[in-house]
C-alpha cells in the first residue's frame, strides 16, 4: 500500500512557530465559514477568523486556538500566521474561562466609553481557547 499523502501545516504568530507538521486534512476558521484543506489542494489565500484549527494526522485531531490570521494554501504546504495560537495542552482552562466572563460583564455594560468590540474580540478569543482544550482533552481523556 503506498504511503498517504500529507501536506504540511505551519502556523506562525508573531513571536513563534506553533506549529509545524504534516498532517492528512486541515479544517480553519475562514471570514466565510469553516474551509477544509487536502493534500493536492489548490492554491489559495483566505483571511481567517479567531476560532479552532483542526488538524488529523493519522485519524486523530489536534486542536489549535487561533485569533484572526491569513492561510495561504499552496498543494503540498499550508502557512497560517495569526494573530495568536495555542496548542490545547498550553491553554489554561480556567484562566479561559474567567476571560470569558469578564468579557461578558463588559458587554453588558451599558457606558458608551467601553470598546465593544474590543470586549467582542476578547470573548471569541477566550472561547476559541475553552473549545480547543476542552476539545484536546475530550479527545486524551
Amino acid at each position: 500500500m503506498p504511503p498517504k499523502n500529507k501536506i504540511m501545516l505551519e502556523i506562525i504568530t508573531p513571536k513563534e512557530t506553533v506549529f509545524k507538521e504534516k498532517v492528512d486534512v486541515i479544517e480553519a476558521p475562514a471570514v466565510d465559514g469553516l474551509i477544509g484543506i487536502l493534500p493536492n489542494h489548490a492554491p489559495l489565500i483566505t483571511t481567517l477568523k479567531t476560532g479552532v484549527i483542526r488538524a488529523n494526522i493519522d485519524n486523530k485531531d489536534r486542536f489549535i486556538s487561533v485569533s484572526e490570521g491569513i492561510m495561504d494554501v499552496k498543494p503540498h504546504q499550508v502557512n497560517i500566521v495569526a494573530r495568536t495560537a495555542e496548542l490545547p495542552e498550553n491553554i489554561d482552562l480556567e484562566r479561559a474561562k474567567e476571560a470569558k466572563k469578564r468579557a461578558e460583564k463588559r458587554l453588558e455594560e451599558t457606558n458608551a466609553k467601553m470598546d465593544h468590540a474590543r470586549a467582542e474580540g476578547a470573548m471569541e478569543r477566550a472561547i476559541a481557547r475553552i473549545k480547543a482544550a476542552e476539545k484536546h482533552h475530550s479527545e486524551y481523556y
